[in-house]
């Protein structure tokens, strides 16, 4: 399936084009905000609607753009928007001009209240507590808090031998540093989490009932792309990998038939009522890609309404809206 007859279902038609790695977060006063990757890698942008719907048409700020040289010149990926103590912080990882593969995360604090128009100040690279973490290709970091704690997941490659993807967690001293040293949360166990490349990367995490849930993505970025997931009881030990429970197979990965290929990359909002947990994540409409999938500017927003279980999410493109 390419480009030009891919095939168009009731289920992939985007929310939002041309934007990977989607994150949308709802505030308190009800309003809500999208970020993502750009085409381009080399921007952050944001939009801001009253309502969920209102985002696809939103009108696109940027307000942040990647170095000339040096730190944050490159690969600008993944930014996550986040409220923390009264104040905004942007979470994205980007490269180095002369090492572009020298991915790192970083932080920004917006100076005043309103982020769609106020400055936003470089707060460097996320500091660690130990000395292992941040040292190799680093992105798609996140942050949660739970039980009047934030944690901090992000995904790193391990630095000797097969550069595998894993995901790490750690407690929160502040939102520009880290408490705890990294806990090894997750790697790629199964064969799903192994295609292409060994990754488990995209952590994103929902709370129901007393639980939390983090989904993951796994293997390379092309129709192999698909979501993993982990949990844990809120008032369990987080730091602690043996406390989680890992899905042994996806919860959600490519519908040939429905036309959505590679999915992942995802974030959770609510609706506008509070009472629907939405899923936004990034999926393809064809597979036949020239070059590095990565650079294939045909990653598109996708929403979904989740439906609950007793065990746990449901995630079905049927629920696509």
């Amino acid at each position: 399936m390419n480009a030009e007859n891919f095939v168009k279902t009731a289920y992939n038609k985007p929310f939002i084009a041309q934007r990977a790695d989607p994150y949308v977060y709802r505030h308190v006063d009800g309003s809500y905000y999208f970020t993502a990757s750009v085409p381009a890698y080399d921007r952050i942008v944001l939009r801001k609607g009253d309502t969920l719907d209102a985002l696809a048409d939103a009108e696109e700020t940027t307000v942040w753009r990647r170095h000339e040289s040096g730190i944050m010149s490159v690969h600008v990926w993944a930014p996550e928007l986040h409220w923390i103590d009264g104040r905004w912080f942007l979470y994205f990882a980007a490269g180095d001009k002369d090492d572009v593969w020298e991915i790192r995360p970083y932080v920004l604090e917006c100076a005043g209240d309103d982020p769609m128009r106020d400055a936003w100040l470089e707060r460097g690279r996320m500091k660690a507590a130990d000395e292992f973490s941040f040292q190799d290709f680093s992105l798609d970091m996140t942050v949660f808090e739970n039980r009047g704690k934030w944690y901090c997941v992000w995904a790193e490659k391990v630095n000797k031998g097969k550069k595998i993807s894993n995901l790490y967690i750690a407690e929160m001293k502040s939102p520009t540093e880290l408490m705890t040293p990294q806990a090894l949360l997750s790697a790629p166990d199964y064969d799903w989490e192994r295609v292409g490349f060994w990754v488990n990367e995209g952590p994103a995490a929902l709370m129901h009932d007393g639980m939390l849930y983090l989904t993951y993505s796994a293997s390379e970025t092309g129709a192999c792309y698909c979501m993993g997931m982990l949990s844990i009881p809120q008032d369990g030990d987080i730091l602690d990998p043996r406390a989680w429970k890992k899905e042994r197979m996806p919860v959600l990965r490519t519908d040939w038939e429905k036309g959505l290929l590679g999915p992942g990359h995802n974030s959770f909002t609510v609706s506008g009522d509070g009472k629907e947990d939405i899923m936004i994540y990034h999926a393809r409409q064809y597979d036949e890609i020239e070059g590095d999938p990565l650079y294939d500017p045909n990653r598109h927003t996708y929403r979904m309404k989740i439906k609950w279980e007793k065990d746990g999410p449901v995630f079905d493109f049927k629920n696509n809206f």
